[in-house]
């Protein structure tokens, strides 16, 4: 069992920056490929960004490459995503996610049903 906590969301204006972090335990983090995924009003929940489980590989979403950054820090258990020059529509909750199975490339680690545990969620909002 892995349990996920997201934290760092918050309100932002347009153009401007967050961090989110998602602290884990219950297992070795070590041994999870780590994703964001986020999900606005009515629409579905949709792949943000991976990170492969020594960080050496990322994968991103069309929409926030350039933008967001993902990254991992296998000592205190957390991943992160940077997000910067952030849009109205980037507003979301987002969410963490730890996937036992490993992705090698974006079209596994988008997958949703790869990932086992997720987090309970951070709410983004960008304002106009």
């Amino acid at each position: 069992q892995v349990q996920l906590v997201e934290s760092g969301g918050g309100l932002v204006q347009t153009g401007g920056s967050l961090r989110l972090s998602c602290a884990a335990s219950g297992s070795t983090f070590s041994n999870y490929g780590m994703g964001w995924f986020r999900q606005a009003p009515g629409k579905e929940r949709e792949f943000v960004a991976a990170i492969s489980r020594s960080g050496g590989n990322t994968y991103y979403t069309n929409s926030v490459k350039g933008r967001f950054t993902i990254s991992r820090d296998n000592a205190k258990n957390t991943v992160y995503v940077q997000m910067n020059s952030l849009k109205p529509e980037d507003t979301a909750v987002y969410y963490c996610a730890a996937a036992s199975r490993r992705f090698i490339n974006i079209a596994q680690a988008m997958g949703a049903d790869r990932y086992d545990y997720w987090g309970q969620g951070s709410q983004v909002t960008v304002s106009s």
